[in-house]
């Protein structure tokens, strides 16, 4: 494969930025920091999850109540989605918010569910939580909302204790050194998440500017080329083709600047339609072909229909552009010498083979070796546009009418 087309290639399976692709495109770094987020809060969540169950079933010393165990599943069955969701990537916001305010309320409900002498034995579970509920908030909720919850959750955690302890002068010493250390955790915590999501939406934008530029000097590139091209065509062909029919003093001299003419006319037509057919040469379907040339009728203000024959296929998008353009200059044809009398067009699909358009007309016909060499619109329009695609255009014309077949088949 040549260098230039390689690069071609490889270029457009590149997005664009305003496409539905592109979307995903421009959020890539985000999405891929939101995953790791999310695997590091699922190992840190589950490791303060398993010391939790330790803690309430092995470090209390009376019974668990009914109550206590229903609060032990109200806080752990979201935690436990919370902690899948994070590894699967699914879902992750939901199930976090859901966790953050449930732990919360639980929290707050503590000291309603629990004997408070029982409180005084040993840690109470739900207290080693405290900073999972936070890291929660920061995947599901806007920063304003997570600040909140890393000042807001250590508080209510300090209130708690404090009805635990029977606000004892001990336990005020040791949970405002806890609440502290928790607060300045949380914030830590919320900071490094928005700092590490503004820096993967740095990098997005930077990326999908770079792409948008780089798209833009391409398009650049390729007009200059394309006039290049044009110019260089205009040199070679049309005046030398003029240079010669200047010349011309005899019949010889006069046929070879004939069949120079044509051979300009032809790369010119040619030259044309690439410029037209400029884009994407993805494969085009049947459908999309017929539509195409129900909008040229409809343009054309004609009286007819597009009839689909066969088995729809595909088509490269360059000859499909090429079998338009040349199927509105027969349909333009047929309206302009013909009235548009009897007009028919035919869209017949070969499956993987190719596909045939015929347009036909009843109109007066004409003759076709007496057009002159000097017309465009069947030489070049038609004929050397589809032969510019590997594609074939065949003329049939009397008194009956007109027959002109555009056909491309896959080789």
């Amino acid at each position: 494969m040549p260098a230039d087309t390689a690069l071609r290639a490889a270029w457009g399976q590149i997005p664009s930025p305003g496409g539905t692709a592109g979307k995903e495109f421009e959020r890539f770094t985000g999405k891929r920091m939101e995953r790791i987020l999310a695997t590091v809060v699922a190992i840190g969540s589950a490791i303060l999850g398993v010391q939790a169950l330790f803690a309430a079933f092995g470090g209390q010393t009376e019974q668990a109540s009914t109550v206590q165990v229903v609060l032990l599943l109200v806080v752990y069955v979201p935690l436990a989605a919370m902690l899948v969701a994070c590894v699967l990537g699914r879902g992750v916001r939901v199930v976090s918010g859901v966790f953050a305010v449930v732990y919360v309320v639980a929290l707050a409900a503590w000291p309603l569910v629990i004997d408070s002498h029982a409180a005084t034995v040993s840690q109470p579970w739900i207290f080693f939580l405290v900073n999972v509920g936070v890291v929660a908030a920061m995947l599901a909720f806007p920063v304003w909302i997570q600040v909140i919850w890393a000042f807001g959750v250590p508080l209510v955690y300090g209130y708690v204790r404090l009805v635990e302890g029977e606000f004892t002068g001990t336990y005020w010493t040791s949970t405002a050194f806890d609440v502290t250390f928790t607060i300045i955790l949380g914030v830590v915590i919320v900071s490094l998440g928005w700092m590490f999501r503004s820096v993967a939406t740095g990098v997005d934008e930077a990326r999908s500017m770079a792409v948008a530029s780089y798209a833009a000097a391409a398009a650049g590139a390729a007009a200059e080329e394309e006039k290049v091209a044009m110019a260089a065509l205009m040199h070679d062909s049309v005046l030398a083709a003029l240079i010669a029919a200047e010349r011309a003093d005899s019949d010889r001299a006069r046929d070879l600047a004939v069949a120079m003419a044509r051979e300009a006319l032809t790369r010119l037509a040619n030259t044309e339609a690439a410029v037209a057919q400029e884009g994407s040469d993805d494969p085009v379907g049947a459908a999309q072909i017929v539509a195409e040339l129900r909008r040229a009728l409809s343009e054309l203000g004609a009286d007819a229909i597009v009839e689909e024959r066969g088995t729809g296929g595909l088509i490269p998008g360059r000859a499909a552009r090429a079998m338009v353009l040349a199927a509105r200059q027969a349909i333009g044809n047929a309206m302009a010498h013909a009235n548009g009398r009897g007009l028919h067009v035919i869209a017949e699909g070969r499956g993987d083979d190719g596909l045939t358009v015929t347009i036909i007309d009843t109109g007066p016909g004409f003759d076709l070796d007496a057009i002159g060499e000097d017309r465009l619109g069947i030489r070049a329009s038609i004929i050397a546009r589809m032969a510019g695609v590997a594609g074939t255009a065949t003329i049939d014309s009397d008194s009956t009418g007109t027959r002109v077949i555009l056909g491309w088949e896959q080789v």
